[in-house]
């Protein structure tokens, strides 16, 4: 049995982390979840919150070090990315909900401190990600812009009732998929103009639970977008009975998540397929393995939190550290060999199949990636191409001449 499939068999009901909170109180009325700010303990919690009460954290000795937008960089697979991309001599733009939360964490992990920046964005508001794109487009590190990494997601595995972003989109499909297509076409442009142009590199995260060909795909309730009904419908008038998931059908928020991430592993083939070869970016998409005690569990009960990192270390042998998925998800942004367009990245050693992780887990699988093979819907183009443009209208991605020249005034402040 896979690692994903041994953990979403023994899900139980949800719970919610009594520290370290990254998602806030949810509206009873309106169904919004409202940002929270993390319990923060430790010496230097005083100067965090002042400097993180200032606004973004902007350091601007950024040099000729090459610059990484990563997504969901406060905790877990995203902080561990900054670190690897940083120990190899990236500037880390750590784009988080919470400021205070991305410079206390940077500061505990020992980040220097012109390798990186903490910039404010929130997913599941859209103005927010139009702001990041415009902040960081005026900002230093524009000039030096190499790769944006969508990793940020949130995942509600025992929901029943739909919780909605600020936009009024399911909140799993809102953050996970909408938000990073919508950051991903606003900084297209930016990214293209990269110093470096053989290293160009666009990536959004997927999971093998959203994949069907794999044991942990098939485990219930199944990744499949069917006729989009609910996605084409915005989400408008949905509740927990009808026109919350992407399908339409009733509401389960473990499939809210699958579906997401189906969404970004087709959202990755067409934007290489439309516009691979005009910009030079490599676009594509990865599966880091099972990162069993991440924070990406954080509504689970306790209970799973508990058992899940026991059952991936000394059964499946699928556990891999968050350290272990920095460092992967990283080389896919700084190792040159990962070029091919639309790739689905993964690895034998610790990964998501209990035979090579048993037989095949040594050094060179566990750090060298192949190009995976999605199932039949995750590699489906007609289907990619209607999500694209599904999802472009939705977010109101409208590009003109006036964008361009927006655009333009945009660098031009940022040469000064």
């Amino acid at each position: 049995m896979s690692s994903s499939a041994s953990c979403i068999a023994v899900a139980a009901n949800a719970s919610t982390l009594k520290k370290n909170v990254i998602c806030g109180k949810m509206n009873k009325k309106t169904g919004v979840r409202a940002a929270a700010a993390p319990r923060l303990t430790g010496v230097r919690r005083d100067s965090v919150v002042a400097r993180a009460a200032a606004g973004n954290i902007m350091n601007e000795n950024v040099g000729d070090k090459p610059v990484a937008i990563v997504t969901g960089a406060s905790s877990g697979l995203g902080l561990w990315t900054c670190k690897a991309l940083i120990d190899k001599g990236y500037f880390a733009v750590m784009a988080v909900r919470s400021n205070e939360k991305g410079l206390l964490k940077a500061n505990e992990l020992g980040f220097p401190k012109d390798s990186y920046a903490v910039m404010n964005i929130e997913l599941g508001d859209l103005q927010s990600v139009r702001d990041f794109a415009q902040s960081f487009r005026r900002s230093k590190y524009v000039k030096n812009f190499q790769a944006l990494v969508c990793n940020a997601a949130l995942y509600l595995p025992n929901a029943t009732v739909p919780s909605y972003t600020k936009d009024g989109f399911e909140e799993c499909v809102g953050v996970n998929h909408l938000g990073h297509h919508l950051l991903s076409l606003l900084l297209l442009d930016d990214l293209a103009k990269a110093p470096d142009q053989n290293m160009k590199r666009l990536i959004i995260v997927g999971s093998v639970t959203g994949n069907t060909n794999t044991l942990a795909g098939q485990v219930p309730p199944r990744a499949g977008l069917g006729d989009m009904s609910g996605l084409k419908n915005g989400f408008k008038n949905s509740d927990r009975n009808q026109g919350a998931l992407i399908d339409g059908t009733r509401f389960i928020g473990a499939k809210a998540y699958k579906d997401s991430k189906l969404c970004n592993m087709l959202d990755i083939k067409a934007f290489a397929e439309r516009y691979g070869e005009s910009t030079g970016i490599k676009f594509s998409t990865m599966y880091p393995g099972c990162i069993a005690d991440s924070n990406l569990f954080r509504n689970h009960t306790p209970f799973f939190r508990w058992l899940f990192p026991i059952i991936q270390k000394n059964v499946t042998k699928g556990y891999v550290s968050e350290a272990e998925a920095g460092e992967r998800l990283a080389s896919i942004v700084y190792d040159p060999r990962y070029n091919e367009q639309g790739a689905y990245w993964a690895w034998k050693g610790g990964g998501d199949q209990l035979w090579d992780n048993y037989n095949n887990n040594d050094d060179s699988t566990r750090t060298i990636a192949f190009n995976n093979k999605p199932s039949r819907e995750g590699r489906d183009m007609a289907k990619a191409q209607e999500v694209f443009d599904i999802s472009t209208e939705l977010v109101g991605f409208k590009p003109s001449a006036l964008d361009g020249l927006s655009k333009k005034f945009d660098r031009m402040m940022a040469s000064k």
